[in-house]
């Protein structure tokens, strides 16, 4: 009564000292507050580190460029002439045409050095003094031939290479072995990734990196002194021929910081951090809804004085606000550590010209911990506040105010009008990402909303067994479980929430794996297939090479290649060897109609095409081959149909052979048939022969593995994510614990008075923590089951596969989540001496 004086007046004192005095209860909502700033303000440090660094390795990486011409959208690179062009105009000090393409460093031991994404060749440029200031020796000289190259430094070192060795490198899908003339130091986001650069003289460069011959991928000025990079920009600007752009060096840090990549990461760490405190509203919520319950004769006492409903509700608000300012504070000191950490799991730009620290300071991460630790919380906070304020005085001066049955029974129809809604957007989502991001939280909320009824129908059937098992205390442990429904549905909600979207992920990435590997293994219409690693090439030869081992009965290179055709659609099509495919030693094909022999002067169809078309054997198809811009190019189609036929999608929808194809076109596989019996010898000799580690030598089974594998460091890393998410959860289940031995202080006292000792009072929460958790996970699974299936069953082919371990894992896990989270609450009221405890006080 004696805290009314400050209600006209200033309220902070009695916010301030109604959190102190409850502190203990305060703790872990604004503990599992604090991780979600902390998520929040982390993401936001790091993906601003990763901007300011990617800007400064942009500076490092081409010290020398103050204006950049390059291709306008679809127009074509600027060649050797406007180089020539740009170099004469005044303010020029230097024109440089760049040139850049995959080139792949190999090790002593074979191996490749770096991931193959991030392995470049670029074009050698000296000045006058034989030094290029992009790639500055610090060892041995640039290269001078086809025959030699340099390497950056750290490359050279994990490559276990020193200048003069003898080295492979793999260009354009072949390996070369050539001499290692120099060294140099280089700033560039191949080695910021953990990549190699190799450096070629200019002439090997064109010929290997050059779009088409004669042209660079871009032309690089650098101004003389007292030109500045925006009016040099300009001058340029007005002699480029169109197709050309002029950008200015500002423009190109600006674009090299604001890298769709980074936003992509940026977005999914604040999407899981968004998560986070998602949950986290469950606990604050739920602690909030339990104080006010607690707290009900203070507050019946504060109205019958003359405190209105709004004072009441804007105290319960301030405590909020206060409890989430401390945790902003608090979120923000650990949100430096995430992003450290985020560094390390992630990497920073590497290098020291790619070295950005942390600013510490800066205002978006700053405002986004205050705004989302006192706003989130406040507004987890207003439910429970307005349930509070809006208690009559007279009602609330009863110790224990239960839910009118008309109010579970509205939460109940409710719930069950929500979670059908749910459940239909999630039929009719059929693969949209849209509809299963709304449909999935209305299915949650739905369930949330029905968890009392189903905590009541669960300890129902597990009545019997709990008390064979466990006796009176597991009847205690069921009973206490199903008294407050509300506090049930709020300690499992957050549960619910958590293993929801662990199970939509497992689901999803174990459908999307069990159909990547059927469709991988498909892909392989013979015995072995020769593929290139990401990023890398096949070389035209490799065919000619695999032919003349032993123990191979067929063998073809396959392109494919695309052509517009004179009716206006376009055909995508196979080209291989027409004999080895024409004799059916390659693969098994049905052929329905013609004759496969004809290849080498026709086309063959499959039937679904043909149907397509019109299409039979005899009728020919007329066209243009489409170049590598997807434009039409100068090379006509006009074959006649010899077949039609069914097979593998690797070797559809139609097959030409090699010489229909503009200079052969690019290998995307090799398809080679064993003699029976000797499939494995055969891919050990074809490793052994081609000596190249970019290419993959595979059977079917490989290739399924291989798919299946990429999916498991995707999920290893979402696991990572979403155990935030867990840890909340957990937060959430002990603060509940926790405020039960306070509620319960007297019952548990009575207990213990009529002989229910200390370990019969530890096993009895542990098993309603284990009830209520278990109850969590089981909805949380059939929620993100249902979401994971709707999210890959809309699309074509797939396989549904439900990892039943992994989700039973997860219903295990939670269990052992619930035991300790109950073990620090059950060793508090099991330390309650008995008088205390029946005089209803906890210490």
């Amino acid at each position: 009564v004696v805290h009314l004086q400050h209600w006209n007046g200033p309220m902070l004192p009695t916010v301030v000292s109604s959190v102190l005095r409850d502190l203990r209860r305060f703790v872990l909502p604004a503990l599992a507050v604090l991780i979600g700033v902390a998520c929040v303000s982390g993401s936001l440090l790091y993906t601003q580190s990763l901007a300011r660094g990617a800007a400064r390795l942009q500076q490092a990486s081409r010290p020398d460029v103050s204006v950049e011409v390059r291709p306008a959208g679809d127009g074509a690179p600027p060649g050797e002439a406007v180089r020539q062009r740009l170099a004469s105009l005044p303010g020029v000090a230097s024109a440089r045409g760049t040139l850049r393409g995959r080139a792949f460093l190999v090790a002593r031991d074979g191996t490749l050095v770096g991931p193959p994404s991030a392995d470049v060749g670029v074009g050698f440029v000296p000045d006058g003094h034989g030094a290029d200031p992009r790639c500055p020796m610090t060892e041995g000289r640039g290269p001078h031939g086809p025959g030699e190259v340099a390497v950056d430094r750290l490359a050279a070192r994990r490559a276990g290479h020193r200048v003069g060795d003898r080295v492979r490198i793999v260009v354009a899908g072949e390996v070369r072995t050539v001499r290692l003339t120099g060294v140099f130091t280089v700033y560039d986001p191949a080695t910021a990734a953990g990549g190699t650069v190799t450096a070629f003289d200019m002439r090997t460069a064109r010929a290997l990196f050059a779009p088409a011959p004669g042209l660079y991928a871009s032309v690089t000025l650098t101004t003389a002194p007292g030109t500045s990079s925006a009016a040099l920009a300009k001058r340029v600007a007005r002699v480029l021929p169109h197709g050309l752009e002029a950008v200015t060096r500002a423009r190109l840090d600006a674009e090299a910081a604001a890298a769709p990549d980074r936003k992509k990461l940026g977005t999914l760490l604040l999407l899981f951090a968004g998560i986070a405190l998602f949950v986290s509203a469950f606990l604050v919520s739920n602690t909030f809804t339990m104080l006010s319950t607690a707290r009900a004769r203070e507050h019946a006492l504060l109205r019958a004085v003359g405190a209105s409903r709004g004072q009441v509700l804007r105290t319960v608000l301030a405590e909020a606000a206060l409890v989430g300012a401390g945790a902003a504070v608090a979120g923000y000191a650990l949100g430096v550590g995430v992003a450290a950490a985020l560094a390390a799991l992630f990497g920073p730009v590497a290098g020291p010209a790619g070295a950005a620290p942390l600013n510490v300071l800066s205002p978006l991460p700053l405002l986004a911990a205050l705004g989302v630790g006192v706003g989130f919380t406040t507004a987890a906070a207003y439910v429970p506040a307005l349930r509070a304020s809006a208690v009559a005085p007279v009602a609330a001066l009863r110790t224990d105010v239960p839910v009118p049955a008309v109010a579970q029974g509205r939460r109940g129809l409710l719930g069950l009008a929500v979670t059908v809604a749910g459940a239909l957007l999630l039929a009719a989502g059929e693969g949209d990402l849209a509809v299963l991001s709304l449909a999935t939280p209305v299915l949650l909320a739905g369930l949330i909303l029905l968890t009392p009824q189903f905590a009541r129908a669960v300890t129902h059937v597990l009545r019997a067994p709990v008390r064979r098992l466990a006796g009176a205390r597991g009847t205690l442990a069921l009973a206490n479980a199903r008294r407050n429904p509300r506090r049930t549905a709020a300690t499992a909600g957050a549960v619910t929430v958590c293993v929801a979207f662990v199970s939509a992920v497992t689901v999803a990435l174990s459908s999307l794996s069990a159909t990547a590997g059927r469709e991988a293994g498909a892909a392989v219409p013979t015995d072995l297939r020769i593929s290139a690693v990401d990023f890398a090439e096949i070389g035209a030869g490799t065919a000619g090479r695999v032919a003349r081992l032993p123990h191979v009965a067929a063998v073809s290179a396959v392109r494919e290649a695309g052509f517009r055709l004179s009716d206006g659609g376009d055909l995508w099509a196979v080209a291989v060897d027409p004999v080895a495919v024409g004799r059916g030693r390659l693969a098994d094909l049905t052929v329905r109609s013609g004759n496969l022999d004809g290849l080498s002067h026709g086309i063959a169809v499959t039937r679904k095409l043909a149907a397509e078309h019109g299409w039979r054997v005899g009728d020919r198809v007329t066209g243009e081959e489409l170049s590598d811009a997807g434009v039409p190019d100068s090379r006509a189609l006009d074959r006649e149909v010899v077949a039609v036929y069914d097979g593998p999608e690797a070797l559809g929808p139609a097959l030409l052979p090699e010489s229909a194809v503009a200079g052969g076109g690019a290998v995307i596989s090799v398809l080679v048939r064993a003699e029976p019996g000797h499939t494995a010898d055969l891919k050990k000799e074809i490793r052994r022969a081609l000596r190249n580690p970019v290419l993959v030598v595979q059977d079917r089974a490989d290739v399924g593995r291989d798919a299946e594998r990429g999916f498991g460091s995707l999920l290893s890393v979402l696991y990572a994510m979403l155990s935030v998410t867990a840890a909340v959860a957990a937060l959430g289940v002990a603060n509940t614990m926790g405020m039960a031995v306070f509620e319960r202080a007297r019952e548990i006292g009575l207990l213990r008075a009529v002989g229910l000792d200390r370990a019969g009072v530890r096993s009895m929460l542990r098993l309603e923590s284990v009830v209520v958790s278990a109850l969590g996970a089981g909805l949380g699974i059939v929620a993100g089951g249902a979401a994971g299936v709707a999210a890959v069953a809309g699309q074509a082919g797939a396989v549904i596969s439900v990892p039943w371990t992994s989700l039973v894992a997860l219903l295990v896990g939670a269990s052992v989540v619930g035991v300790l989270a109950a073990l620090g609450p059950a060793a508090r009221a099991s330390a309650i001496p008995v008088p205390r405890a029946v005089g209803g006080e906890v210490g």
